[in-house]
């Protein structure tokens, strides 16, 4: 072993997470063109707006168009980033382009203590209270008295509801979006995409008195460059006291065990299992929190259910984000 190669393997065995750590970079562009809307309208858009933390790096951040004003806000409840954009009625176009450099790590968070810590639900009641799809009371707290029958720690209790979220809910293809995430009826027919799987995790950890959360984002694409139109992501978090937030992703174990065509008892199924147990990839940016959102500028429709989509309003009206021949718009991925 010569004397390069010696001095790179010790210093990845003193600084070994560095060294061994996962991570995905390159440049995510969101387009807008909101032209062939009703003319003679303000038009008025909300884009989740990506920002750094332990977990990603955001950078060379860009924002161009034909706008009259645009700015970047946040909401009063979540605190989620909004970037805004508004164009007058005598507009000749509306179109827009927000681009962003993201630098992701892969986030493994298992570490647990050995005891858990006192701590005050009063001090997380945002992250144990009812949305207005995810109810804490009713049928959803007997689901969740039922599953979490015996244990008595935060830890134990999210992770028979994690169990139980992976073994008795399932992926819907057919499922418009990432779903709606209305609990109550996924927990009769528990088939749904991302934003459901997740939910239905949420609703009974938060019903179970685990504070939990989504999180709303977009996957990164593998490939040097791609389209990922279409490719938002929805996952969760429970907070463990004196330890922090930890994720868990029971809706990519149901995906890759359609997709892989897996039975809930092989190898693969378990490890997949074992991995969104605390563990998210690299592939993935944050974007947005909280359900039941109030828009900065305020929107005129109702309460976002969501906010992992570009929002528009055209002369107030609320244009259908899922339905690309009335709102186009376009995301790219594309390597450093």
């Amino acid at each position: 072993m010569n004397k390069l190669l010696m001095l790179l393997v010790v210093s990845c065995l003193l600084s070994a997470a560095p060294c061994l750590a996962k991570s995905r970079g390159g440049v995510v562009t969101v387009e807008v063109d909101l032209s062939a809307q009703e003319p003679g309208k303000e038009a008025r858009l909300w884009l989740p707006y990506a920002v750094s933390d332990a977990e990603q790096q955001i950078s060379h951040v860009k924002v161009s168009g034909d706008y009259a004003s645009s700015a970047v806000y946040t909401d009063r409840v979540n605190g989620t980033p909004i970037l805004y954009a508004q164009w007058d009625k005598n507009a000749a176009g509306r179109k827009l382009v927000y681009s962003f450099t993201v630098e992701r790590e892969e986030s493994v968070r298992r570490s647990f203590p050995a005891k858990e810590s006192s701590w005050s639900p009063d001090d997380y009641r945002q992250y144990l209270t009812a949305t207005s799809l995810g109810p804490v009371d009713g049928e959803v707290k007997k689901v969740a008295e039922m599953i979490t029958k015996g244990k008595t720690t935060v830890l134990e209790k999210a992770k028979a509801i994690y169990d139980w979220t992976c073994e008795n809910t399932w992926r819907d293809p057919e499922t418009r979006g990432c779903g709606k995430g209305d609990v109550c009826a996924l927990l009769k027919k528990p088939g749904g995409k991302c934003t459901d799987i997740s939910s239905v995790f949420v609703a009974l950890a938060r019903a179970a008195g685990v504070p939990a959360r989504e999180i709303f984002g977009i996957r990164l694409g593998k490939k040097a460059e791609e389209d990922i139109t279409g490719w938002q992501h929805c996952w969760a978090e429970f907070y463990l006291p004196g330890y922090g937030w930890v994720p868990v992703d029971p809706a990519d174990v149901r995906k890759a065990m359609l997709v892989e065509k897996l039975k809930p008892k092989d190898v693969r199924t378990r490890e997949l299992h074992d991995y969104f147990w605390g563990g998210i990839d690299q592939y993935r940016v944050k974007l947005a929190f909280g359900r039941d959102l109030v828009l900065n500028p305020a929107q005129t429709g109702a309460p976002l259910n969501t906010f992992g989509y570009p929002y528009a309003e055209v002369g107030g009206k609320v244009i259908d984000w899922l339905e690309p021949t009335t709102f186009s718009y376009r995301i790219t991925y594309r390597e450093k």
